[in-house]
């Protein structure tokens, strides 16, 4: 990086109520998806880092949780995430 200005997408969630073996993060480019997942195990904090994003473009995220058995929650809220 030799002066470009990178961009990044901190996002952070609410833990489960329910005990997790971790979770996933899911990229969209429209609201409701379709959405790609971005980590490929599972995250066990409630926060990750996209630093994939381009400039001038909105993305959407949702997360789920995943237990120890590999079994998915459904979609959490989906929130949107606007690149300058």
């Amino acid at each position: 990086g030799s002066g470009v200005l990178t961009h990044s997408v901190a996002l952070g969630w609410t833990a489960s109520t329910s005990t997790v073996a971790g979770y996933f993060v899911y990229r969209g480019a429209a609201s409701g998806g379709p959405y790609t997942r971005l980590n490929s195990s599972a995250v066990a904090l409630t926060s990750f880092t996209d630093s994939s994003v381009l400039s001038a473009t909105t993305y959407y995220y949702v997360t789920t949780a995943v237990d120890s058995t590999g079994a998915e929650s459904i979609n959490s809220n989906e929130v949107a995430a606007a690149i300058p």
